[in-house]
């Protein structure tokens, strides 16, 4: 794909953005579309936010977890970009037109503050946890440009992996000497009880779906940062989240983390 026709699409999708105007899957008028273009779109649709001065804090891995696969239809991992005017403060009210979302829906994560950098290829899950300095819970609000949530793997990278905000609990704890495999998030939904689910849900590990985010960005000489947020990846279904819902979760052992809608 040209670097204009890449240009004209990432445009499409900031458009969107802005605009609070959802748009038809990318690969209904470009199904030619590979996920090589379609990274090189979510690179295009960053830079036109950088220049609005948004500054990457993070990044975060998407579709990992099974139940997330099933639910959209996308069977294998992809990854975004977080910046700093995606991030809300643990307890906010959010208003929905005010955020520039579209379609969001809630999920609990696990995210990792790193302390040192790791540049793929080669990293393992040891270089993880070595690289990591806290783990905190979060709550990925996902949404999507695209509409009625219409996405392939294609839709879904060039859309900066489905991101809309997040929030990251006040508890940073360090992830020494606690089990990343069965660490437990419970979910709850205007108070009453929603969903739980267990670290195994993506990718095995948190640390695997970490580390595999370091080597796939490798790939495109991007490394992770220190000192940057990682989102690892949902434990638990993506929950639609309108005004008036309110959602909290708790991550045994490490905090709690809740977010409104207005």
């Amino acid at each position: 794909m040209s670097s204009s026709e890449i240009s004209a699409l990432g445009e499409k999708l900031y458009t969107a953005l802005r605009n609070r105007t959802p748009i038809p899957p990318l690969v209904a008028s470009h199904p030619t579309l590979t996920i090589d273009d379609a990274y090189a779109i979510s690179l295009d649709f960053l830079k036109r936010r950088e220049r609005d001065g948004e500054k990457v804090i993070g990044k975060k891995i998407g579709v990992t977890s099974k139940p997330v696969q099933e639910m959209l239809g996308v069977f294998q991992p992809d990854f975004g970009f977080l910046t700093d005017r995606m991030q809300v403060e643990d307890g906010a009210t959010v208003d929905v037109l005010g955020t520039n979302l579209l379609q969001p829906r809630a999920e609990a994560e696990i995210a990792f503050i790193l302390k040192g950098d790791l540049n793929g290829p080669g990293i393992h899950e040891d270089d993880v946890l070595a690289a990591t300095e806290a783990i905190v819970p979060c709550f990925e609000i996902v949404d999507s440009r695209i509409e009625d949530w219409q996405i392939g793997i294609i839709d879904t990278i060039a859309d900066n992996a489905s991101c809309g905000i997040f929030v990251l609990g006040k508890d940073h704890v360090d992830p020494k000497g606690f089990d990343l495999t069965n660490l437990e998030v419970q979910v709850f939904k205007n108070g009453d009880f929603l969903s739980k689910g267990v670290g195994s849900a993506v990718q095995g590990s948190p640390l695997t779906a970490v580390a595999w985010l370091a080597n796939t960005l490798g790939r495109y000489e991007v490394p992770l940062k220190a000192g940057e947020i990682i989102l690892s990846g949902s434990l638990v279904p993506l929950e639609p989240a309108s005004p008036g819902d309110s959602f909290e979760m708790e991550l045994g052992g490490v905090g709690r983390c809740s977010i409104s809608f207005a």
